[in-house]
């Protein structure tokens, strides 16, 4: 690959995975920020480390772990879902950035579908994401796939950016705006990625490809 094909798909990889904390920010995330707290940032880290290692982040545990109690640990990140709610965005960002980076389409709808297909793909594999949503079946769907935390709303942010750079203002010909056809699209990623907790059905990336190359007019 040429040196400034990469350098762009680099740029463009780093940016995916920044649109969504832009558009919906939270406390904690800002506590987290270039000038983080740096107590929020080690239980942070400590919960980060924890959860990829395919363990319950318990508050009561962690604080232990960290050699503070309960009431100061709450002041530095908030409550239990809000710590969640960071750890799993952490997680889906460079996820998110690695699928940009390993798309193979060019460019426009099919760029769009292969980019949202790889992501699920990436989630519906990695071992500690689905131990978690073994574990806390209510607690991941609540979190994952409604406005209660500020996941669904930073990636609908991300896909309709992606949408809007693809496909520009009119996608699909003006039939639908950017902002609409962004949530349709994370509508069938979740469908697709917790249709074991949502239908007792199989995860499947390849259908989640099926599904947004259908509703995106993706030829062939």
């Amino acid at each position: 690959m040429p040196a400034t094909t990469r350098a762009h798909t680099d740029t463009e990889a780093a940016a995916i995975s920044t649109v969504g904390l832009r558009a919906a920010p939270s406390w904690l995330s800002e506590r987290l920020g270039e000038d983080g707290h740096p107590d929020a940032v080690r239980a942070f880290d400590a919960a980060r480390t924890t959860f990829i290692e395919g363990r319950r982040i318990d508050m009561g545990g962690l604080a232990a772990g960290l050699g503070i109690d309960r009431t100061s640990l709450f002041r530095w990140v908030g409550n239990r879902d809000a710590l969640l709610s960071e750890v799993l965005w952490s997680l889906a960002a460079p996820t998110l950035q690695q699928a940009e980076r390993s798309s193979t389409e060019d460019a426009g709808a099919a760029r769009v579908a292969g980019i949202l297909t790889r992501f699920v793909d990436d989630l519906n594999t990695a071992p500690y994401f689905r131990g978690f949503l073994r574990r806390e079946p209510a607690r991941a769907l609540r979190l994952l796939t409604t406005k209660e935390s500020p996941i669904q709303r930073r990636y609908v942010a991300t896909t309709e950016w992606l949408v809007r750079r693809e496909l520009g203002e009119r996608p699909l010909g003006g039939a639908i705006a950017p902002a609409e056809l962004a949530y349709l699209l994370v509508r069938l990623s979740e469908s697709f990625t917790y249709a074991d907790l949502i239908s007792g059905d199989t995860p499947s990336s390849e259908r989640a490809r099926t599904a947004f190359a259908l509703l995106l007019r993706v030829d062939g």
